[in-house]
């Protein structure tokens, strides 16, 4: 068994961090199935070495060791903390964070590592990561814009992101390429799909469009043409079907964690679409 608790991060780092965790293993290596998010994670094994997981197109499986302590932090898409290299070169990648270098990843480290508890860890470390982003200035913020637009609920093509913004398709491309790590439309496919895990894992109810009920209802919500698009995009993304993912039932993951923290971001953007609509 291992122990995961999830919760939402401090105030002050809400615009740029989804979401932090501390997560323990029990006597056996745990097998981590790590989905693509559309942002980037950094790992705190207690005695281990720090890593960063890249913005991932698709899945990537680790096996954690027993008796292993982490102290993670999950940034949203374009806000990445401030780091030597940029998110292109980073996709589908778990680096440690030593290879990477610089002033900002030698202070994360040493802010957890002078911890005396995990759970101090990650206050201190989420009292770090604010210092860090008032010190850069803020994010790209027509990346931000992007992001929000691209958004599951109100789903827009590509090339009329780029207008909104002002941006050819070929500039917004290279931005989202540099601060997020893959191309706006592979971002608003995974944006898409964390918005169909949001539904089924919060128990939301569906919208009835379509006469559809269960699955196919929610996948049309979230933005799939239908529960045989939602399927194919599944495999894509994390390597199994919808129903291997959740374990058979709707309001929950397989792996029996609960991220309703994670996927509040996104019932909050539902919310504000249903009341515009």
């Amino acid at each position: 068994m291992t122990a995961y608790v999830e919760r939402p991060p401090v105030a002050g780092l809400a615009g740029v961090v989804r979401t932090v965790w501390i997560q323990r293993t029990g006597d056996a290596p745990y097998v981590q199935r790590h989905l693509p998010t559309g942002g980037v994670e950094i790992h705190f094994p207690v005695g281990g070495r720090p890593q960063l997981l890249g913005p991932l197109t698709g899945p990537r499986i680790e096996v954690i060791p027993a008796r292993t302590t982490i102290v993670g932090v999950r940034f949203r898409p374009g806000a990445a903390p401030p780091l030597p290299a940029g998110l292109d070169e980073l996709a589908d990648q778990h680096v440690g964070l030593a290879e990477l270098g610089g002033r900002t990843v030698d202070r994360l480290v040493e802010t957890v590592a002078l911890a005396a508890t995990p759970e101090l860890g990650l206050v201190a470390l989420q009292a770090r990561l604010e210092q860090e982003f008032r010190r850069v200035g803020g994010l790209d913020p027509l990346v931000g814009e992007a992001v929000r637009v691209l958004m599951p609920w109100d789903p827009a093509g590509v090339d009329a992101v780029a207008a909104h913004l002002a941006l050819s398709a070929s500039q917004l491309r290279r931005r989202c390429l540099r601060a997020v790590g893959m191309s706006p439309k592979v971002l608003q496919r995974t944006l898409r799909f964390q918005g169909f895990l949001a539904l089924a894992q919060s128990g939301a109810i569906a919208t009835g469009r379509r006469g559809a009920d269960g699955m196919a209802s929610l996948a049309v919500d979230a933005g799939y043409a239908d529960q045989a698009h939602l399927s194919r995009e599944c495999l894509r993304l994390t390597g199994v079907t919808p129903r291997q993912l959740l374990g058979g039932d709707l309001d929950r993951c397989a792996c029996g964690h609960d991220h309703s923290a994670s996927y509040a971001p996104f019932l909050a953007a539902r919310r504000r679409s249903l009341i515009r609509v």
